[in-house]
């Protein structure tokens, strides 16, 4: 699998964002099994305190008695993990009076200090080696005597450490299992859900070796529009590199007889050197010609309506934007909806190109205007678009001028000039008009396009 594929990068990011997860799940369930693994020790050495209370005999003297032998057997065997203490406090400070047999050899564990009693207090030594739970109680025998004593049962920490361990092993594993499972499962979900993807790859391969004309599978839906485009992109450059070739082979054709003339005059050159000149001057206007014809849109049917109003407030809002400095004003006068039979390409040329003209030409005002069946109009056209503005507008010497590719109205005011000669070319190829005059409300340059 490539690393640039669609393919790897969901299931990368699926394998990141499944791994963060089950690190997180390990987190919460290992401290949460900590937890409960302590609270059940807690409740057992609750037990044990318990044991050790009920055993204890605390004699009329004052004086705790212990028996030789208790319920847990291993209080009784040295090193056993289990370890029993009852200290007496006297003036705050606790005095070791009885440890259990297991615990021969250690150190008492000093219970934390402000312990009342009936309270208890489970806690982990800093070093982490052992659990200790302590009960504070007071004692009165029947003499009326008083004792207080702190009753400690402490837990080797490899009780909870090794069940934690064994835990943490077997949530690994599973936890490493189920991913694998789930990566898998993710890359053939992947797999199958990319297929209508290699589909169209594979289609548009067979259009590459001529194999195919068109895509024309059953693609899912959310392909289809995709599809469509394509198959009108691939239909667009066919059409297009049918005429190139159609105009090559006129253009060979045309050729043919002024190089005849030309090689005839070979032998004599001198003598046909005005015949040389204009065959050559014609095969230039031939080639002019043809590259002409090559470069212009051919005339098409229109099948499909376009909503004007949303277009021209879409450039509105672009060229509010490029020529904010000069806080032009539109005035707007389009019905909505505005629906014509148009290509929506063809009429973003035409209202972008006019009215990117009148914002570079206006002071500060621009009228934009569209009339549905006018008898203003003429016959043979039922729309009519009209753009204002209120600058210095054009000499009526230079609007035929203008309409040509690379004639601009001030060569002092940047630009290609192209844009009109465009509005002009597809205003022309749509079966339309243009006419260019003086705007009467306005003062500056008025334009109208006449559309069938």
């Amino acid at each position: 699998m490539q690393t640039r594929s669609l393919s790897f990068r969901l299931l990368a990011s699926a394998g990141l964002v499944l791994a963060a997860f089950f690190a997180l799940v390990a987190i919460v369930l290992e401290q949460s099994f900590r937890e409960s693994a302590e609270q059940v020790l807690k409740e057992k050495l609750q037990v044990q305190v318990y044991s050790l209370l009920s055993a204890a005999d605390l004699k009329n003297s004052g004086q705790l008695v212990m028996p030789a032998d208790l319920p847990e057997p291993r209080f009784t065997n040295p090193g056993s993990g289990l370890y029993g203490f009852i200290q007496q406090i006297k003036k705050g400070k606790p005095a070791l009076v009885w440890h259990s047999a297991s615990a021969i050899g250690l150190d008492p564990v000093a219970p934390p200090a402000g312990l009342s009693a009936g309270e208890s207090a489970f806690l982990l030594d800093e070093q982490g080696r052992y659990y200790a739970l302590h009960y504070d109680v007071i004692w009165e025998s029947r003499a009326r005597v008083e004792r207080e004593y702190t009753f400690t049962v402490t837990e080797d920490a490899e009780f909870v450490s090794g069940q934690v361990d064994r835990f943490k092993a077997a949530l690994r594993f599973w936890l490493l299992a189920i991913g694998l499972v789930l990566i898998f499962i993710q890359f053939a979900v992947l797999r199958w859900s990319l297929k209508p993807l290699r589909v169209v790859v594979r289609d548009l391969e067979a259009i590459e070796k001529g194999k195919k004309t068109r895509l024309d599978g059953r693609y899912a839906t959310e392909l289809q529009g995709l599809a469509g485009n394509l198959n009108a992109l691939i239909s667009s450059e066919r059409a297009h590199l049918e005429r190139y070739r159609n105009t090559l082979a006129d253009l060979a054709h045309s050729l043919k007889t002024p190089l005849a003339i030309l090689r005839g005059c070979t032998e004599s050159f001198s003598d046909n050197k005005e015949t040389v000149q204009e065959q050559i001057f014609r095969m230039n206007e031939i080639v002019e010609y043809q590259l002409q014809r090559a470069a212009a849109k051919g005339e098409h049917q229109i099948t499909r309506t376009v909503d004007v109003a949303v277009i021209i407030k879409k450039i509105i809002a672009s060229l509010s934007k490029v020529y904010i400095d000069k806080g032009i004003a539109f005035d707007i006068d389009v019905p909505e909806p505005c629906q014509i039979y148009c290509e929506e390409g063809d009429f973003y040329e035409i209202a972008g190109n006019l009215l990117d003209n009148a914002c570079k030409w206006c002071r500060q005002k621009i009228s934009i205007s569209v009339s549905f069946n006018d008898p203003k109009v003429g016959s043979g056209f039922s729309v009519l678009l009209r753009v204002e503005d209120d600058g210095p507008g054009i000499p009526a010497d230079k609007l035929k001028e203008i309409l040509k590719r690379g004639v601009r109205a001030d060569e002092n005011i940047h630009g290609h000039g192209i844009g009109m000669a465009v509005v002009y070319e597809l205003t022309g190829l749509l079966g339309g008009r243009l006419e260019g005059g003086k705007s009467k409300p306005l003062g500056g340059m008025s334009w109208l396009v006449y559309l069938p």
